[in-house]
């Protein structure tokens, strides 16, 4: 017996069927905010299940596309001959979950061995990576980044792990009044109605801010770590290149990553992009704010 969770993250609905007797308030504690009623399963953009008596697959076969170690662990992601497969242990040494989905990411099945004291975490990790291509193929794209918002409108930083998305984040909130964090690492953006907009999500790194809110993009920057502070407009070409390091799609899937470059194309048309070279310091949030929030952006 399994029961069916219901969630709306940035507009999409998915549900979640996990074991009769498995707490998903506990074990996706991030999720609660973002609840919904149950609709018709034509309304879901995908569903997962967590299987409720795990057993390894007979066979695991697929060509393996991409191995990694982050905050979701140590993963690796297979093409199969009629998806994706994807394993994910918590630690190098831990039990090893599996993920199975569709080619389009409508319908997955969890193996999570309950077990695992990291197996919360595991299933939030599994749901992340189904929910960011699920969205390509509609108009949204699931990126590495902070957020804040200010006056209705939001702003992303983007940049390599520790270029400082999370401190530039914590400079607009203390030197800048009445802005706030929205997501401090895996928000989504979507085009909706020819306007971008960004929202926050579960997934929000080391930082608990799990906020069902979204806001129209009030611009996007990508950080550099640099002795001066320069703000460095960008548009077009530039913009986009900008703009796609971070964002989540499986770069050998010419379909997902194809609507991918699609989006990308239209958000670097549609907000204000640019590259900031900075010190973590009051001056680079200051100017940062003024050449954003004050729509002082070149033509």
């Amino acid at each position: 017996m399994t029961v069916d969770y219901y969630y709306n993250v940035g507009g999409f609905i998915f549900s979640v069927s996990l074991p009769q007797g498995v707490d998903a308030g506990s074990l996706l504690p991030s999720f609660k905010p973002f609840c919904c009623e149950a609709v018709q399963p034509e309304q879901c953009l995908f569903r997962i299940t967590a299987q409720e008596h795990p057993q390894v697959p007979s066979v695991l076969d697929g060509d393996l596309l991409d191995e990694s170690v982050n905050d979701l662990g140590y993963t690796s992601l297979f093409a199969v001959s009629d998806g994706y497969r994807v394993e994910i242990r918590h630690t190098s040494r831990a039990a090893i979950h599996h993920l199975q989905a569709d080619s389009r990411f409508t319908s997955a099945v969890a193996t999570v061995f309950w077990e695992d004291c990291h197996a919360g975490s595991v299933l939030c990790s599994m749901i992340r990576i189904v929910y960011s291509q699920a969205v390509l193929l509609h108009g949204a794209i699931s990126i590495h980044a902070s957020v804040v918002s200010h006056s209705g409108y939001a702003y992303l930083f983007m940049g390599k792990s520790g270029t400082g998305k999370s401190t530039h984040a914590a400079l607009w909130m203390k030197y800048i009044p009445d802005t706030e964090l929205l997501n401090d690492d895996n928000p989504v953006v979507r085009i909706q109605d020819g306007t971008a907009w960004v929202y926050g999500t579960p997934w929000s790194g080391k930082t608990p801010c799990y906020k069902n809110q979204g806001f129209p993009i009030g611009g996007m920057v990508r950080l550099r770590q640099a002795a001066a502070t320069a703000f460095l407009p960008r548009q077009d070409i530039e913009a986009f290149v900008l703009l796609l390091p971070g964002c989540s799609a499986i770069r050998q899937d010419k379909i997902l990553y194809g609507a991918l470059c699609s989006t990308l194309v239209q958000l670097a048309e549609k907000v204000p992009v640019a590259l900031l070279y900075c010190r973590p310091d009051q001056e680079a949030a200051t100017l940062c704010f003024t050449m954003l929030a004050n729509k002082k952006i070149d033509d």
